[in-house]
C-alpha cells in the first residue's frame, strides 16, 4: 500500500524540525578522533544513543576465528580495531513490511598534517553550506542520518512496520571486517541501505581491494662504498614500477568488466607509504611500501593476490640483486571482492521514489573505483545493496566537507524509502 501524500509530508516535515539537531549530532561524532585503534569511545556513544532511543541492543566482539574462516575476510594485523560492534534492532508489534539493515561505520581515517588544514580536522563547523571536519562527510554524516531519518518517522507519529537493525561498524577503512562480522553474527534483511558519501546517486558497482606489504632487503655500506652495497630503497621504486605494470594491464581489461567499460582508470594502484633505512650516511638495508590495488567485480582477491605475488617474483628474478634477496610480499588489510548491484529490484525502485520526492530529480547511478561495505551484503547475503549519501569533497584529504543542504534533502530521501519499503506501523497514543 502507498503512502499518502499527506503522510509523505509528514515525514518530510518531521525531518526539517530535527535536522538543526542531527546537524549538531553530526558535529558531536566528528569530535571523536576515532581513528584505528581508537574507536571504542564513539562506539561508546553511538550505543547509549540507540538504548536512549529504546532499541534492543547487540553489542560483541570481532570473532578472529570465525572472520578468517571466511573467504571475504581481511587480513588481520597488529593495527586491527578491537573496538565492538553495535546493532540496535527495531522490532514492529506486528510484522507486516520488508525487513532492512542500516549500516554506517565509525572509523575515520587519519588526518594529516594539520597545518594543512583550514580549521583543527577533528573540531567540526559549518562554512555556508559546508560541514568540515575529518570523518564528516566519510561517513559519520551517514551515522546521524540513520538515527534522524527513523527520529523523524517516530515524530512524524510512526515507527517501521519491520524490523530494522541499525548496524555501527569499524574497520571499514581497512579490512571490511566490521561489516563482514555482522554477517557472520547472523544479522540480515530483506535490504540494506548505507548511506556513504555518493554525491546524490546510487553505487551500481564497486571494486574489490587489496592491501599488501613489499618488503625489499639491500646490502648495507658506509655510503663512501656505496657501488659496491645495494639500496634496498631504490630496489623498492623498481618494484613499484613492475607492479604499475600490472596496473596497467589490469585497466586495460575494463571492456571485459561490465560498468567498468567507460570508467577512465578503474583499477587504481596506491603506494600509500614507504619507510626504509637507517641513517643518511649508510646504504639502506631495507624499505617496506604499503600498497593498495583494485580488482574488478568478480575477481577473487586470492587470486588477484597470486598475480601480484607472481608479477613481483618475475621481476626479482630478472633483476640482479633481487634475484639473491627476493622481496617478501604481505597481504595486511583488505582482502575484498567487489560487487555489482543489477538494476531492476523493488528496493532500488522505492530509493528512486523516494529520492524523486525529496529532491524533484530522477535518481542517477555510477560505477566507483572505491571500496564499499555493501560487499558484505551483496556477495554473501545475497541481498539488494544500496549505497547512497550526500553531497561531500575531500574525503580522506584536507578539509573534508559534506554539503548541509544534500544532507537535508538525502536524510528525507532515506526517511521516505524507510517508510515505503518498510510500511508504517502508527506510534500507540
Amino acid at each position: 500500500m502507498r503512502m499518502s501524500e499527506q503522510v509523505k509530508s509528514a515525514i518530510t516535515t518531521a525531518v526539517e524540525e530535527g535536522f538543526a539537531e542531527q546537524i549538531e549530532f553530526t558535529k558531536a561524532l566528528v569530535r571523536f578522533p576515532s581513528t584505528r585503534g581508537r574507536e571504542q569511545e564513539v562506539v561508546e556513544f553511538v550505543a547509549a544513543e540507540l538504548a536512549r532511543r529504546g532499541y534492543e541492543m547487540d553489542r560483541f566482539e570481532m570473532d578472529r576465528a570465525a572472520i578468517e574462516a571466511h573467504e571475504g575476510a581481511g587480513k588481520y594485523s597488529p593495527e586491527h580495531s578491537t573496538a565492538q560492534i553495535v546493532v540496535g534492532t527495531h522490532h514492529p508489534r506486528q510484522e507486516v513490511g520488508r525487513s532492512l539493515i542500516l549500516q554506517a561505520h565509525v572509523d575515520v581515517v587519519p588526518a594529516g598534517p594539520e597545518d594543512m588544514w583550514r580549521h583543527p580536522p577533528f573540531e567540526p563547523h559549518v562554512e555556508g553550506d559546508w560541514l568540515y571536519g575529518r570523518g564528516g562527510a566519510d561517513m559519520k554524516a551517514g551515522q546521524a542520518q540513520i538515527f534522524f531519518a527513523l527520529d523523524a518517522l517516530r515524530r512524524a507519529g510512526f515507527v517501521p512496520a519491520a524490523r530494522v537493525h541499525l548496524q555501527t561498524v569499524v574497520e571499514e577503512e581497512s579490512t571490511g571486517n566490521g561489516a563482514l562480522m555482522t554477517y557472520l553474527r547472523g544479522y540480515d534483511a530483506e535490504a540494506v541501505l548505507i548511506p556513504e558519501p555518493e554525491e546524490e546517486m546510487l553505487v551500481r558497482a564497486n571494486v574489490g581491494t587489496l592491501w599488501f606489504q613489499v618488503e625489499v632487503r639491500g646490502m648495507p655500506v658506509h655510503v663512501r662504498e656505496m657501488g659496491s652495497g645495494a639500496n634496498a630503497i631504490d630496489a623498492a621504486y623498481r618494484v613499484i614500477g613492475a607492479l604499475r605494470q600490472l596496473e596497467e594491464a589490469w585497466n586495460a581489461e575494463k571492456a571485459e568488466h561490465r560498468f567498468f567499460e567507460d570508467v577512465e582508470h578503474p583499477i587504481n594502484l596506491n603506494i600509500g607509504r614507504i619507510e626504509g633505512g637507517d641513517w643518511a650516511s649508510s646504504v639502506p638495508a631495507w624499505c617496506r611500501v604499503d600498497c593498495r590495488i583494485a580488482i574488478y567485480p568478480g575477481i577473487k582477491a586470492a587470486e588477484a593476490a597470486r598475480e601480484i605475488e607472481e608479477t613481483i617474483r618475475a621481476f626479482a628474478e630478472a633483476d640482479p640483486y633481487l634475484k639473491a634477496w627476493p622481496p617478501r610480499v604481505t597481504f595486511n588489510g583488505f582482502f575484498a571482492e567487489g560487487y555489482a548491484l543489477e538494476p531492476g529490484s523493488e528496493a532500488e525502485a522505492v530509493l528512486s521514489a523516494a529520492h524523486r520526492a525529496a529532491t524533484g530529480e530522477e535518481l542517477a547511478s555510477f560505477v566507483t573505483p572505491g571500496y564499499l561495505d555493501c560487499r558484505v551484503y551483496q556477495l554473501y547475503n545475497r541481498i539488494p545493496s544500496l549505497c547512497y549519501g550526500p553531497i561531500s569533497e575531500n574525503i580522506h584529504g584536507v578539509d573534508e566537507r559534506v554539503s548541509v543542504e544534500s544532507l537535508r534533502r538525502t536524510t528525507t530521501t532515506m526517511a521516505l524509502f524507510i517508510a515505503e519499503w518498510c510500511g508504517l506501523e502508527a506510534i500507540e497514543r
